[in-house]
């Protein structure tokens, strides 16, 4: 009877390893996307971009292995306490990351339309924020390997240093509009690659207090520190035709 007990956690165990090692890959290629989405609009490379967009398929396919393997746990083994919350959670980090992922694939949509428009001064404000958001997701993977609620926190918090960017690029875009209508295209594609960017760091905490959640057992206290002051500025947004449209998920 021990020995088979000793087969049902081992086994429950060998499941629980297999969620947290999907994740870990699935963060890891989130990354990376965002990382070759960047790239392909600094060198305005649109066959990178076409691979950004096609490789999110991946990112994809593993949020479905997660989903699956977590509904398989649920039902089957009845997870209690701590083994309950790494099962949820593993579930609510998925949809985070595979949201990454999206806003990556944005991202490499546009730089295709980029790529095909005279560029913009403002362009190298994007990379600088999209590194930022990079070290964000890579260190909240790492307190997610770790299980460290601290590091958790710590990213947590930076999630200001990001909005601050936005709302400075924001500004920076706004007057490039206004000075030049020629800039409309380019600089509207900018703002929702930015934003894009921005929304990545804010999926990030998501997993970030998740993260806390899984190995505290308590959510993170107070409110999310928040940088982002665009919303207060008074815009009239270019026409849809004269922007060059816009993806129906580049926005939530």
């Amino acid at each position: 009877m021990s020995t088979a007990n000793e087969h049902i956690v081992k086994s429950f165990d060998d499941e629980l390893q297999h969620l947290r090692e999907v994740i870990v890959r699935m963060g890891g290629l989130a990354e990376a996307q965002l990382a070759s989405a960047v790239e392909a609009l600094i060198k305005r490379d649109s066959d990178l971009a076409r691979q950004v967009v096609a490789k999110d398929v991946e990112i994809d396919e593993m949020e479905q292995n997660i989903d699956e393997s977590a509904m398989r746990l649920l039902a089957l083994r009845q997870p209690m306490a701590d083994d309950l919350r790494a099962v949820i959670s593993a579930l609510r980090i998925a949809s985070d990351l595979e949201r990454i992922g999206d806003y990556a694939k944005n991202i490499a949509k546009r730089a295709t339309v980029l790529s095909q428009v005279p560029p913009i001064r403002p362009t190298h404000a994007v990379p600088r924020m999209a590194r930022q958001v990079q070290a964000i997701i890579k260190d909240t993977l790492d307190a997610y390997v770790d299980s460290d609620a601290e590091k958790a926190v710590a990213v947590w918090r930076r999630d200001e240093e990001v909005d601050e960017m936005y709302t400075s690029l924001f500004r920076e875009l706004l007057t490039y509009m206004m000075e030049d209508p020629r800039n409309i295209t380019p600089a509207t594609h900018l703002l929702f690659i930015a934003k894009n960017i921005e929304r990545m760091g804010d999926h990030a905490t998501n997993v970030a207090e998740l993260i806390h959640f899984r190995v505290t057992g308590r959510q993170i206290e107070g409110g999310r520190p928040k940088g982002d002051t665009s919303s207060f500025h008074l815009v009239t947004p270019p026409d849809d035709a004269e922007a060059g449209g816009g993806e129906g998920d580049d926005a939530e």
